[in-house]
């Protein structure tokens, strides 16, 4: 399967996509993986990436966050991917092309995430290491990884 990208800052996104992709936010991290807080105010300091099929269903995304709202460095964040199309190898399509989009945005720095601990392989792949120890998260085991410009 192929994704079409759309890949904007909050204000830019517009109601039916912000609509679309907080619901596959929602579906992924509220439903799937317990009751949290998704709008947390950050979303409105980053680029968003949305990948949607064919049919123009949001199946994918992620934000970029500025350097200086969460961390230091930009931070790639709120990866979701819906259920359907994991183990399809389009997880690793999405993480390239936001890290494509923050590279070109902000040349030169490294990025900095709080991974769910159980990804650390997956993040790896995609040059992140594990910097200090786990830490809950939402209930949720976390580590913080950096990767290097």
């Amino acid at each position: 399967m192929t994704l079409s990208w759309t890949w904007r800052r909050f204000p830019d996104l517009g109601v039916d996509d912000l609509y679309d992709l907080l619901a596959l936010r929602c579906r992924v991290f509220i439903l799937e993986q317990g009751p949290y807080l998704d709008p947390d105010g950050i979303d409105r300091h980053a680029w968003h990436l949305l990948g949607r099929d064919a049919a123009g269903e949001a199946r994918a995304g992620l934000r970029i966050v500025d350097p200086g709202t969460k961390y230091a460095e930009p931070s790639m964040g709120r990866v979701v991917l819906d259920k359907a199309l994991r183990g399809s190898g389009l997880a690793d399509v999405l993480v390239a092309e936001g890290l494509a989009r923050a590279d070109a945005a902000w040349p030169g720095r490294g990025n900095r995430i709080s991974a769910q601990a159980h990804l650390q392989r997956f993040y790896g792949r995609h040059g992140w290491q594990p910097v200090g120890e786990t830490y809950l998260e939402d209930n949720i085991p976390h580590i913080e990884m950096w990767r290097a410009p």
